[in-house]
């Protein structure tokens, strides 16, 4: 392996000041170090950066910049199209910062940049709290959060860059700034939902809420029950209680440990997490299976780090993934037809989720941080997925041709963290009324757009 101290074919400017490993092409563990969740992207850096400390990401931002490469930032390498590699650049690498700390009296949990959510599920679970994350447990803190973050825990307490304190932020010249409410507070508006555009986050403080054991799990209907069900969805989801979570699915059933007679079917359905009673779970599943008799359920009590997890052994590292995203105010009933002519997934691990953004994501208005949907009431994800590099271009048309049927019914932006590379009018739709402050905010922090390896937004005074 090599290391920053015993190479000295590294760079003397970096080599000197770097505690982490430093891997080139060429080094055994390269093209393990390279890889990320995506099988899809091949990149090969000139230099991957593997940061230990904070003084670590200072020294690998100031040699990036002073040598003028090419940088990405990876922390837990899931980013759709791969913007956290970049071909014959410099990678700085965050995944093995990942220490965590809970203050249980104030309900926080101050995050190291590398970590995962299942990290930060199983620090926090001990105390009896949690906040607000996505559906994989594996997915990195850092993207996510930058991207302003959804999931199971949303329509009761926002996104998860509403529960976002402060950050640490190593910007382009080097410095480290702390953003909050109270400290740079431009900084901090911009990084709630603007990616990572402005710096290198280091550390993340979040606060928490009381959440231990829900009641969580699939319910799902025959594919030729979707009208029926998504009608009914679309009017009920938004009416019901803020302890009530429940996202719409289209997917084929997996194998184990679903019941044999009912894998590789197409279906339509519902993935459950109530964090209130069990009088109120049971009333909702009700009304749900009056609308249509499910084919199969397993709903019931669950730690709610079991819940975060439940996606994990479907979505291992290395599948080919495609997918395309929207942020969706109705379902009008030509939306739902669009939807029906699509829904019979092309592989196994294809899928399209709608997932709430409506509750205490309302509460916020559009200008008070980078994300702006704030009137959307689902953020929504066609994925196509499969471990068979020959299936690529069957993901990529039926995800693509999906998504056109669909789009013309949405709000024309989404969610980032559910795009591929598609160009800077998707970002600027993204953002809506915000795009032109987060430009402004993008020249002061990084004038020269150091920092574009992402969704990127180019500095404008």
């Amino acid at each position: 392996m090599s290391t920053a101290r015993d190479d000295a074919t590294i760079p003397g400017e970096l080599r000197d000041s770097f505690r982490g490993n430093l891997i080139r092409p060429g080094d055994s563990e390269f093209d393990d170090e390279r890889a990320i969740y995506n099988a899809m992207i091949d990149k090969r850096p000139r230099l991957i950066a593997k940061c230990t400390d904070v003084a670590d990401v200072i020294a690998a931002v100031n040699y990036g910049r002073e040598n003028e490469i090419e940088t990405a930032v990876r922390g837990g390498g899931h980013n759709g199209p791969g913007l956290s590699l970049v071909d014959d650049g410099l990678v700085i690498d965050l995944s093995e910062m990942n220490g965590i700390r809970v203050d249980a009296d104030k309900q926080r949990a101050s995050v190291e940049a590398g970590c995962t959510w299942g990290d930060v599920d199983h620090a926090t679970h001990a105390f009896g709290m949690a906040t607000v994350s996505g559906i994989i447990s594996t997915t990195g803190v850092g993207g996510l959060t930058l991207g302003g973050g959804h999931g199971y825990l949303t329509r009761k307490y926002g996104l998860t860059i509403d529960n976002l304190v402060g950050a640490d932020v190593v910007l382009a010249d080097g410095r480290m700034v702390r953003a909050s409410e109270d400290e740079n507070e431009d900084l901090f508006w911009a990084i709630r939902g603007g990616g990572g555009n402005f710096g290198v986050v280091t550390s993340f403080e979040f606060q928490l809420h009381p959440v231990d054991t829900v009641i969580a799990g699939p319910m799902f209907w025959p594919l030729s029950e979707l009208e029926t069900t998504m009608r009914w969805y679309r009017d009920w989801i938004t009416q019901a209680p803020r302890d009530v979570y429940a996202f719409y699915l289209v997917a084929e059933v997996p194998g184990d440990p679903f019941p044999e007679a009912i894998h590789g079917e197409k279906v339509c359905g519902l993935m459950w997490c109530c964090t209130g009673d069990d009088e109120q779970a049971e009333s909702m599943l009700q009304t749900a299976r009056d609308v249509a008799e499910p084919m199969f359920e397993h709903v019931g009590e669950m730690p709610y780090p079991a819940l975060q997890g439940m996606f994990d052994g479907l979505y291992p590292e290395g599948d080919q993934w495609y997918w395309k995203g929207d942020f969706v105010r109705e379902l009008s009933d030509e939306a739902v037809d669009a939807h029906k002519r699509f829904a019979e997934v092309p592989t196994a691990k294809s899928a399209m989720h709608l997932y709430p953004i409506d509750g205490a994501v309302h509460d916020v208005d559009a200008d008070e941080t980078a994300w702006s949907a704030r009137d959307a009431n689902w953020s929504m994800v066609i994925a196509g997925v499969d471990p068979d590099p020959a299936n690529v271009d069957k993901l990529t048309d039926w995800a693509t041709d999906y998504w056109e049927a669909v789009h013309p019914h949405t709000l024309g932006g989404s969610y980032i963290n559910f795009m591929m590379e598609e160009g800077e009018d998707r970002i600027r739709a993204t953002y809506g009324d915000n795009f032109e402050r987060l430009q402004k905010v993008k020249a002061r922090y990084d004038p020269e757009n150091f920092f574009h390896v992402n969704q990127n937004i180019e500095p404008r005074a």
